[in-house]
């Protein structure tokens, strides 16, 4: 119940930033676009920046029991913001016609309400469209490449023996350079073009995934380079390219969706790139599993990340497809 109140908010907040990202691509003003979801998601990157610094300190002097229930108690905040949105009544309209250039005329009369099933007819008409599941299914394969960052966790607690503060301030790391990486999106990347940033976002990212490799030979020791000092700077730089390939993904789902069913096909584009997440994932553990890497053997770690980092670079065959 706690996660579908959370998704049914998220949707319709998701509903509101992409009209305002389609007007301003209609006007033609790219950088507001792009401005408002690095707005977004510089605000969730703040969000996971405040609970990662809480988080491994909580669990050191806290139960589980009460750390759950200090995150119960968050999602209120929510329901107290709703009331500062400013909103105007729209009246009941019908319409029997279900095609998407009705539901675009109707919203240029002011009539943005059709109903569940016109608007379900309205999105299966949408994903039809090239210019949408062309682009959709890039994101698809993009996304769904294999992961192994389950058997690095393992690795780092169970052969480095990095412990729950130490996870909690990596996670600190990370939302922060989350919040550094938005910015820098945001200031200098939001004119630039959809395909070019995924395309040299991915290149640069591959290389710079097998630098685990160091850590996992602990070649980063000869080096002089301490395994925290090492996961520090990794999480870093890696996580400011993912948000310079994730932001554009956003702006581009915001750009497909045609009037009247943004909120409804926004989400139905999220769940499908949450949905290949989960896919890589799984992909990923498959070929764990299938190298016989464990909690406590990692003896063909390193090839399992150069299959994940080196997979990433195969959906760019299908890149401006």
């Amino acid at each position: 119940l706690s996660s579908a109140s959370i998704a049914l908010s998220d949707v319709v907040a998701d509903g509101i930033v992409v009209q305002k990202t389609r007007e301003a691509s209609e006007r033609g003003d790219d950088a507001l676009a792009g401005g408002l979801q690095s707005l977004c998601w510089g605000s969730a990157a703040m969000g996971a920046l405040i609970s990662a610094y809480f988080s491994g300190s909580l669990l050191e002097s806290m139960s589980p029991r009460e750390v759950f229930g200090i995150a119960s108690v968050l999602p209120l905040l929510v329901s107290g913001i709703s009331f500062l949105m400013q909103e105007e009544p729209v009246g009941e309209q019908k319409s029997s016609n279900r095609d998407i250039r009705t539901i675009e005329e109707s919203n240029e009369m002011g009539q943005t309400d059709a109903p569940v099933s016109e608007q379900m007819s309205s999105l299966w008409a949408a994903l039809r469209e090239p210019n949408i599941y062309k682009p959709v299914l890039f994101l698809f394969l993009w996304q769904a490449t294999p992961t192994s960052d389950g058997a690095m966790l393992y690795f780092m607690t169970n052969d480095i023996g990095f412990g729950p503060e130490f996870l909690g301030r990596a996670r600190l790391v990370t939302a922060a350079s989350s919040l550094l990486g938005v910015f820098l999106y945001n200031q200098y990347l939001r004119r630039v073009p959809i395909k070019d940033i995924l395309l040299w976002t991915s290149i640069a990212s591959a290389p710079l995934g097998l630098t685990q490799l160091l850590l996992i030979s602990h070649y980063n020791r000869e080096l002089g380079i301490p395994d925290g000092a090492f996961v520090f700077g990794d999480d870093v730089v890696l996580s400011i390219f993912g948000e310079f390939a994730f932001l554009p993904t956003l702006v581009l789902a915001a750009r497909l969706c045609p009037p009247g069913i943004e909120a409804v096909l926004f989400a139905t584009l999220m769940s499908i790139y949450n949905g290949a997440s989960t896919v890589g994932t799984e992909v990923g553990a498959a070929l764990t599993k299938a190298l016989s890497v464990t909690e406590t053997d990692f003896s063909n770690l390193a090839l399992l990340t150069i299959i994940c980092n080196v997979s990433s670079l195969l959906p760019l065959v299908f890149i401006g497809w």
